[in-house]
């Protein structure tokens, strides 16, 4: 078959534009909604996604003020959506910075049960102190130190999914003989960050491992990415920057001994999507009027790592700004907000009105065969695998995305019009890992 598009949807209450939920037709309590989230889902799997996906932090995310902030817990979501559901795959985000390796291993591997196979993990290192003071800290832990956690957490996540083999579960109704038990092992992890013994309380699930999924743009986060992730989400606002951004990792990820095509790069796009281009600018003008640019300059002014009476809205970024080395949070979206308002000459109320679109994702207006050219041009050109669909409104612009660009580009054999597996690996074309303690021969206990 020759190479065709992946699209993860991206779930976010009433869409990505943060005055969405302003519009008379939005539900501003949707978010809280298992039926909205049922109905997107739906949608979604109707069209032949490859999965839906869930972001998330262990601390109040936006300024409550300002758009619905309240956020289900992931997990717990996506298994009332794998009963509604049966092949889309259900990808929700989790910190390796403020939980456990057992009880995560667990829970992935317990919705990788439920739903047959469609489990994948985001895994984020979680920045920001007011995440860490939720957990008894006084601030947040170093970048590197968050990266090192995390790498450390992934080989113990992994080693536990790993403790038990395929066949070990026999279930022998006349020998009495459930699961052989020299094919179930403790992995004895002792390290910088973790002590864990095992194994897991429960069996390898129908993926081995969930898909693991990361979003990190640093030297930190795409050295970690190149090891561990099979998916990566990105943000990058144009052509040039996705091409050397895809360009970057698959080389790093060959110079870790792993196969580039295996690891499926996905730049978030949000379109906004009409009949002709003026509705779609009319759509698109109308949501920017409805921005509260007061709220928006707080959230800009923590992200850059100054004071909000430093950002004027009528003039452009400040010269002395924070560099990158003096942010201990989101180091590469700093980066991005910052070259990208410097390359544009934007004011600060001109560069609040892109992130309200897109927090820094590449956003476009236009008409459904626009759209489709965007996306094709950008996966015929080495800057990505596929897209992160983040529909500026929900449902309609899901509805638009799906019903109208979804079919151009089957038409043009660009993307599948039936699922071909059963599981969130066979629809990303990605293998199953192998048993990493059965190819090194670890002794059983």
């Amino acid at each position: 078959m020759s190479r065709q598009l992946h699209f993860n949807l991206f779930l976010h209450d009433t869409g990505h534009h943060e005055a969405s939920w302003r519009l008379p037709q939005a539900d501003p309590y949707a978010n809280l909604s298992l039926a909205a989230h049922q109905r997107l889902a739906r949608i979604a799997e109707d069209a032949k996604f490859d999965s839906v996906f869930l972001a998330d932090s262990p601390v109040l995310w936006n300024d409550p003020g300002r758009r619905p902030s309240g956020k289900l817990e992931p997990t717990v979501l996506l298994a009332a959506l794998a009963v509604t559901t049966s092949r889309i795959g259900l990808i929700a985000t989790a910190s390796t910075s403020y939980n456990e390796p057992f009880n995560l291993a667990r829970r992935f591997a317990s919705l990788d049960h439920l739903s047959r196979g469609r489990a994948g993990w985001n895994i984020v290192t979680t920045a920001g102190d007011a995440a860490a003071r939720n957990f008894g800290l006084a601030d947040q832990p170093l970048h590197r130190t968050r990266y090192e956690r995390a790498d450390e957490f992934l080989e113990v996540a992994t080693r536990l999914w790993d403790s038990w083999t395929d066949d070990a579960i026999v279930a022998d109704k006349q020998r009495g003989v459930h699961a052989l038990r020299e094919r179930v092992r403790a992995i004895d992890h002792h390290g910088t960050f973790f002590r864990v013994d095992g194994p897991l309380n429960l069996p390898r699930s129908p993926q081995a491992y969930p898909l693991l999924v990361q979003a990190g743009s640093s030297e930190d986060g795409k050295e970690f990415a190149a090891k561990w992730a099979e998916a990566v989400f990105t943000a990058q606002p144009t052509l040039a920057e996705s091409q050397a951004f895809y360009a970057d990792l698959k080389r790093r990820a060959a110079a870790a001994g792993r196969d580039p095509d295996h690891v499926v790069i996905l730049p978030g796009i949000v379109p906004v999507i009409g009949d002709t281009e003026a509705e779609a600018r009319e759509l698109d003008a109308e949501l920017d009027r409805l921005i509260g640019p007061e709220y928006a300059r707080k959230q800009l002014a923590n992200t850059l790592g100054v004071d909000p009476e430093l950002l004027q809205l009528d003039r452009p970024l400040p010269e002395n700004l924070p560099g990158e080395e003096q942010i201990e949070g989101a180091k590469s979206r700093r980066t991005l907000i910052v070259e990208w308002a410097r390359r544009e000459h934007l004011t600060v109320r001109e560069l609040i009105g892109k992130l309200g679109g897109g927090r820094g994702h590449r956003t476009f207006t236009g008409t459904p065969e626009q759209v489709a050219d965007t996306i094709q041009h950008y996966f015929e050109n080495g800057a990505a695998d596929g897209f992160n669909i983040m529909p500026a409104v929900l449902p309609s612009g899901l509805e638009a995305f799906a019903g109208k660009v979804v079919p151009i580009l089957q038409e043009r054999g660009l993307f599948r019009t039936e699922y071909r597996g059963t599981t969130l690996r066979e629809h990303y074309g990605l293998p199953r890992p192998a048993n990493r303690l059965v190819l090194a021969g670890e002794g059983a206990r």
